[in-house]
């Protein structure tokens, strides 16, 4: 009965010790079961992530080992003496720096001088002490830097460090002090020849100039600029538009001010074309105008009124510019078509020594006639190379056949044949008489003996000779003349009104007994030997000449006019364009062909010049297409008379080179760096260049 009792009031009591709200959970063991479970992994999850947890569990799991220690019981694990501690593998439990846990074995040989090994049941304090401080002395030597190794010990002290990333450090730093040693202690004689080495070199360096450009030479320096001269330009453009707003806003004190700036400006800018022929004080004056221009903006600018204003400029600047290229194109082409003074004046001293002539001149005459006897046989030689000049220029025909002559292998073998006007056939006769070439034949024709070049004949003689062309180059009421604003002025000049230009289309006429000739331009210089050019197989074309066609310049339809059916309907707009000036014409093929027939045809066409402006290189494109065997370009260099970008190269390389355009060698024109491969050819020594040239200096 008592034990009844008792049992009844310990139920009793153990259903007091649990609250109603458990009871169920040990009606269900599964579900008591999960909910430790959970318990146990957010326990755990705690200690890995909560440094202080952490910390507190393990000082809590260790103290039991501690005691023992101190006890001096030594029979805990890992207790052992160092020797055991030594040879014991080890797994190492840490936590890196994301509070991820990691194991790793190791010995503890493993561990270097510097390594932490942190022994349970060693003092905390007294362990972590002594291992940060041998830590510290191994970094201090490894890195022989004392505050940066300070610095790392106080980190040791503080701060957990993953062993095998601290070994590596360690590592690092001695194989860098290693090297370092060694480059220290490197060879003294080696180092010695390295600075010899050096020294010779610096001393044999040659600093001369090689080639024709080096920034080091004062010819280069670029002080020719006018950088400076077009700002003050632009300065004064833009003070002149504020100074009209000024004005007409009633800005008095800003106006004189932009009007004192200007008078000072156009006085230091004065006749300067370069920044070098300005005034000292032109820089001044720019930033003093540059300030006022400032303060103008700042007080008077409005968008619309100074864009009205610089409309207004531009207009007027434009309207200036077509005035001055228009007065340009003509001032080149009246320069281009005038004789200079010296030249007429070396024409009319041949001139008068042809017509009356003193005993010197007699003896050359007779010395000519007897050689024209000797030579006359030379002039039909198929063995020999001939030429064929037309010109009305003594001086650029001389220099043509002084440069052939001095460059020939053999100049006895050359054979020039010149064809003149009747105004200009005594002084060129004349030239050749006092100063024959070297050993070669020269002989000089006037185009009046030839009866066969008639109007009957010739359409181009029927042409020239016709009122419509004269009004084309004199009425001034002619849509090409100035006044009506036509700038094409170039065909006014004599030479398209001279048959001398289209004698090129009647060689067989004029050298029937030969079978190759070759034609050049009065205003060409030659270079080297031109004998290999008869060796050369036209593959039975007429015309061998250089193609001067390069991407869309030079071709057809930049001469001919393709909206004429004729010219569309037999030739290719893109075909490639060649030039006269240096020719080799098969005359055997031009008979065979009927050449000038051709030219005749196509002439007759063009009475009324619907197909292609006045000229002789047109027509030849018409006459020689598909007839023309295009030569290698270093025979032919043109350009020298129009372009001053042409290569020096290609020129010095060239056998012809060619100074096509307005500015030929002779004139004032010319272009100043192409100018000596024409002049040294000019003979110098003679009286009469030396008179007409000195004088007019």
């Amino acid at each position: 009965m008592a034990s009844s009792s008792a049992s009844a009031s310990s139920s009793a009591a153990a259903a007091a010790a649990y609250p109603r709200s458990l009871l169920p959970l040990r009606r269900r063991p599964g579900l008591l079961a999960l909910l430790v479970i959970l318990l146990c992994f957010l326990a755990f999850q705690v200690v890995i992530h909560v440094p202080s947890a952490r910390s507190a569990v393990s000082r809590w799991f260790f103290s039991g080992h501690q005691i023992e220690r101190k006890d001096g019981s030594g029979n805990c694990p890992g207790c052992g003496n160092s020797q055991d501690v030594d040879s014991a593998g080890n797994t190492i439990a840490y936590t890196d720096q994301d509070g991820r846990i990691k194991l790793f074995k190791v010995t503890a040989r493993e561990f270097a001088s510097s390594s932490i090994w942190e022994n349970p049941w060693l003092p905390r304090d007294s362990q972590l002490a002594d291992r940060t401080q041998v830590a510290a002395q191994e970094l201090l030597l490894a890195t022989e830097s004392e505050a940066t190794n300070l610095s790392n010990a106080e980190t040791l002290g503080t701060k957990s460090i993953d062993p095998i990333k601290l070994k590596r450090q360690v590592f690092r730093r001695k194989r860098k002090a290693k090297r370092v040693q060694e480059l220290l202690q490197m060879d003294k004689e080696v180092e010695l020849e390295m600075r010899n080495a050096a020294i010779n070199s610096s001393r044999n360096f040659d600093n001369n100039v090689k080639g024709s450009y080096n920034i080091w030479r004062p010819e280069f320096h670029h002080t020719n600029t006018d950088s400076t001269l077009r700002l003050m330009v632009d300065q004064i453009i833009m003070a002149k538009i504020y100074a009209t707003i000024a004005l007409s806003q009633k800005e008095s004190a800003l106006y004189n001010s932009l009007m004192r700036c200007i008078k000072e400006s156009q006085t230091a800018i004065g006749d300067a074309q370069m920044d070098n022929e300005l005034d000292s004080s032109a820089l001044e004056r720019a930033k003093a105008m540059g300030h006022v221009l400032s303060s103008a903006r700042d007080v008077l600018y409005s968008s619309g009124e100074v864009s009205r204003k610089l409309r207004a400029v531009l207009q007027s600047t434009e309207l200036n510019i077509d005035a001055v290229k228009k007065q340009n194109t003509f001032l080149v082409q009246h320069a281009a078509k005038t004789v200079p003074m010296p030249l007429h004046c070396l024409h009319m001293q041949l001139t008068t020594d042809y017509y009356f002539r003193d005993s010197v001149i007699k003896a050359h005459f007779h010395d000519a006639a007897l050689k024209e006897e000797e030579h006359k046989a030379k002039l039909e030689d198929q063995s020999l190379y001939h030429y064929a000049i037309f010109s009305d220029n003594v001086l650029a025909a001389s220099v043509v056949v002084r440069s052939t002559v001095t460059n020939a292998n053999e100049p006895e073998k050359h054979v020039f044949h010149i064809v003149t006007d009747k105004l200009n056939f005594a002084a060129m006769k004349m030239w050749f008489i006092s100063h024959p070439p070297r050993l070669a034949t020269v002989h000089v024709e006037n185009i009046e003996n030839f009866k066969w070049l008639n109007s009957s004949y010739c359409s181009v003689c029927r042409q020239l000779e016709s009122a419509r062309l004269k009004e084309y180059y004199f009425k001034a009421h002619d849509p090409s003349s100035l006044s009506d604003g036509n700038e094409n002025l170039k065909y006014r000049n004599p030479k398209y009104l001279s048959m001398l230009n289209h004698l090129r289309f009647y060689m067989p006429e004029i050298h029937p007994k030969l079978d190759k000739i070759l034609f050049l331009d009065d205003d060409v210089v030659v270079q080297k030997d031109l004998t290999p050019l008869w060796d050369v197989d036209l593959k039975g074309m007429v015309n061998g000449a250089v193609e001067t066609c390069k991407e869309s310049f030079h071709r057809f339809d930049t001469y001919l006019n393709f909206s004429h059916p004729k010219i569309s309907e037999n030739f290719d707009p893109r075909a490639c364009g060649w030039a006269f000036g240096m020719n080799m014409f098969d005359l055997k093929e031009w008979k065979k062909r009927n050449i000038t027939g051709i030219y005749h045809y196509w002439q007759d066409l063009n009475e009324d010049r619907k197909l292609w402006k006045l000229g002789t290189l047109p027509p030849g494109l018409i006459t020689f297409y598909n007839l023309t065997y295009p030569l290698n370009r270093t025979w032919h260099v043109l350009g020298l008379g129009y372009d001053p970008a042409v290569d020096i190269s290609e020129i010095e390389s060239a056998a012809v080179v060619h100074y096509n355009g307005n500015y030929k060698p002779w004139l004032d024109l010319a272009i100043s760096k192409y100018r000596p491969y024409w002049s040294k050819y000019v003979d110098l020594d003679n009286s009469h260049i030396q008179h007409c040239y000195t004088s007019q200096q």
